[in-house]
Formats: structure tokens, C-alpha cells, sequence
């Protein structure tokens, strides 16, 4: 007798590429025991609080560093944007998705950057996959942080070229690779987090950029987390250690500090053409939204003309740091805004997370392979409109849930 039509066909295990899925059990486990902290939908947010099952939990689990996401400024010119423009634009901006408030962005965050042009991707992933896998050739060696971001390590492997990975931090290390010279006799790319999405630590750019020098290798600095946030203006991590003209490239989202979505590369306007009219990425990709490009604009101008947000984003931060540690807990090597609460076993992190939600503090869990085996955290980040009783109520359930768990 024949199967039913639409029936699955009876595959072996070795011969079947949905096997994986039914071995995939951790996920049932996890939310029988009620600890699942995944895809949480909210129902609303503040900004700095979000409403989930109707109860308000302050949230220090986001990367809306300068707390523009709910700006009167930046909703309305989302808005009018929408109305002008549409809701999309439908296409690609190779074709027939570009507006003037793409070319804008790019133009404003060149400047910002210090660079001769700047070119908008749909999202900040987009963006290192386009640069790395663009202009990696098949003769090229790609060097990355062993903890850079996710991004940077797809681009890798989309590239032609060779990757290599050096030790978080060390630089003896990357130069030990760079001296072994490359094989193939093509170009060297060293590409950094300038701010590093786990750990909260800033590279080491003044001695990354004395290596690219020494071993005549070019740099692409990923500022997800440094755009607004380092520098004397918010320029990032360049302008943070004053050697905007020593990086190749500057690398960034809107996901961010600029309350939207979307990325953008800066740097040499040689650079920028070449990557408009070969990166896939960007070319097969439907652009921004209009309403997400004036919420950018927005923020930009927003942020030149108000650094205040900038010191209160370091103030509270520092606070919270300092807080976190007097309590007893390990935060790393954080030195921004970025402060992990290292607790190590898988388990007790997903339960140490439940019972700070629970008692009204949204955070991040964050296990294997986000980061190293028995590395497990609790990621907490902080924003310039955090209130101080905000951060003094965070303070007090971490207090409270760490002495229960006998984690402090």
C-alpha cells in the first residue's frame, strides 16, 4: 500500500538531514523545568522597562546605550517617513531601493568616522558578511579574535581565503600567526570587536594597529558596541585611542545606539565603491525601511548635539559595575557599558536568570558556545536613561537572588 500523499519518506538516520532535530531535546528539557529564557515575547516597553505576563521588570538585557528607542524625536520622524516614503522600499538599493535617506546616513557616519564614505547594509550581520566575504580572496589570510562576534566569523567562512584565529586578547599570539607570513602570497586582514558583545572589554587598538603596520596587514574595526558610545564625539573605537587614520575600516549597526536596524561600513571611497558593486550581501538584499533610516538620521543628530547622553550612559555603568562588584560578584574584564555577572554552570545560570525575573529584572543568559565552556553569565548593559532607583532596584535583587543561590 501506497504512503499517503505528503507523508515524511522513511529515511535512515545516517541519510536524513532533519535526524539533528529529533536528538534536539535540551530545548523540552529546558522549558519543562521553567527556566527556558529564549524568545520572550513583551508587551510593551519604556526603554529602560518592558512589560512580560503584565508585569513590569526593569530591562538590563538590551543595547539601547543612549536610550533613544522611545525618543519623541525619533518615533516622529519614523513616522513622517512612513508617511513620505512607504512602509518599505521593496528592493534592493542595487535597484530600486535606495532613497535619499540611505545616502544621507552614509554621508553623515562618514564624517562622524573620519572616512572618505560610508555604505548602509540592511542589518549589522549583513554588513561583515558583505566586507569579509567581499574582499577576502582566495589568496588571502583573514585573522579574527577568537571571541569576535558571530558576524565576523559567518564572513569568514563565506570568503575564499584562509582564516585564522588568535587567542581573545592576545596580541603575541595574532603576532606569532602574522610572522609566519602567508603562503599563498596574497593580502592579510585582521578583523576586531572594538568592544567586545560578551565580556565588555576594548581591544587593544593602539598595538592591533602597530602589527598591521609590522606586517603590512589591513584592519577592519567592528564598532557594534563602540558607535556612540567611545570617543570624544561617539565616533568609536578609533577615535577613542585617537587613530581614526590608522583604521582601514570602520564596521557598525543602527541595532544599537542608533534605536533602529541596519549596518554601515566607513573608509576609503575606493573601498566603499568597490564593496557597492560586489557584495552580495547587499546587492541581493531588500534595503532599509524608510521609517528605520529617519530613526538613524535622528539619532545621529541627536547624539552631536547632546553628549550628555554619553557621560550619563559611562556614569551609570560605572555605578553599576562598581555595585555589582561590591556585592561580591565577578564581572570580568568589563570596562563599558557591557558588565557580565560570570556565574560558570549552565544550570545555575538559567536558574540564577529565572529568579531575577521573577523578581522584576530582565537580563540575558548567555551559555556554550556564545561563549567559552563553564563561562556562563548572566550579560547585563546599561543605558543613559536608566533612573538611579532603576539601577538601585537591579542592585538590590541581584543581592538578594545571588546570597539564595549562594552564588555571592
Amino acid at each position: 500500500m501506497d504512503a499517503p500523499t505528503g507523508s515524511a519518506p522513511s529515511l535512515s538516520a545516517s541519510s536524513d538531514v532533519f535526524y539533528k532535530t529529533r536528538q534536539f531535546t535540551r530545548l523540552a528539557e529546558v522549558q519543562a523545568a521553567g527556566l527556558y529564557p529564549y524568545f520572550i515575547p513583551t508587551e510593551g516597553s519604556t526603554g529602560t522597562e518592558v512589560i512580560v505576563d503584565g508585569k513590569r521588570r526593569v530591562m538590563i538585557g538590551s543595547n539601547n546605550y543612549l536610550g533613544l528607542t522611545h525618543d519623541p524625536r525619533v518615533i516622529a520622524a519614523a513616522q513622517a517617513a512612513i508617511a513620505k516614503y512607504g512602509s518599505a522600499c521593496t528592493g534592493s538599493r542595487f535597484l530600486n531601493g535606495n532613497t535619499d535617506l540611505h545616502d544621507r546616513i552614509e554621508q553623515k557616519l562618514a564624517a562622524l568616522t573620519g572616512k572618505e564614505a560610508g555604505l548602509v547594509f540592511s542589518t549589522g550581520f549583513q554588513t561583515n558578511l558583505g566586507v569579509i566575504a567581499t574582499l577576502v580572496g582566495r589568496t588571502d589570510f583573514v585573522y579574527i579574535d577568537k571571541l569576535d562576534h558571530a558576524s565576523i566569523v559567518d564572513g569568514c567562512f563565506l570568503s575564499a581565503g584562509d582564516t585564522v584565529r588568535f587567542r581573545h586578547g592576545d596580541l603575541d599570539d595574532l603576532e606569532a600567526k602574522l610572522a609566519r607570513g602567508n603562503r599563498n602570497g596574497g593580502g592579510k586582514l585582521i578583523v576586531v570587536d572594538g568592544v567586545f558583545s560578551m565580556e565588555g572589554d576594548i581591544v587593544d587598538l593602539p598595538r592591533l594597529v602597530e602589527l598591521c603596520a609590522q606586517y603590512d596587514a589591513r584592519l577592519v574595526v567592528d564598532d557594534a558596541h563602540s558607535i556612540g558610545v567611545l570617543g570624544e564625539t561617539g565616533a568609536g573605537t578609533a577615535e577613542h585611542f585617537g587613530l581614526t587614520n590608522q583604521v582601514d575600516l570602520i564596521v557598525g549597526t543602527f541595532s544599537k545606539s542608533f534605536a533602529s536596524i541596519g549596518g554601515f561600513v566607513t573608509g576609503e571611497k575606493a573601498v566603499i565603491d568597490y564593496l557597492k558593486h560586489h557584495a552580495r550581501a547587499l546587492i541581493f538584499s531588500a534595503s532599509m525601511p524608510p521609517s528605520a533610516c529617519a530613526a538613524v538620521l535622528t539619532c545621529i543628530d541627536i547624539m552631536a548635539a547632546e553628549p550628555e547622553r554619553r557621560r550619563k550612559l559611562w556614569e551609570n555603568a560605572d555605578y553599576m559595575r562598581a555595585g555589582l562588584r561590591s556585592l561580591g560578584y565577578d564581572t570580568g574584564v568589563s570596562e563599558t557599558p557591557i558588565v557580565p555577572v560570570l556565574i560558570g554552570n549552565d544550570l545555575l545560570t538559567f536558574h540564577f536568570w529565572r529568579s531575577l525575573f521573577d523578581n522584576g529584572v530582565f537580563t540575558n543568559p548567555v551559555v556554550a558556545p556564545a561563549v567559552p565552556e563553564k563561562e556562563s553569565r548572566i550579560r547585563t548593559s546599561y543605558s543613559a536613561t536608566h533612573t538611579r532607583d532603576q539601577l538601585d532596584f537591579v542592585l538590590d535583587v541581584f543581592a538578594k537572588v545571588g546570597r539564595a543561590a549562594g552564588v555571592i
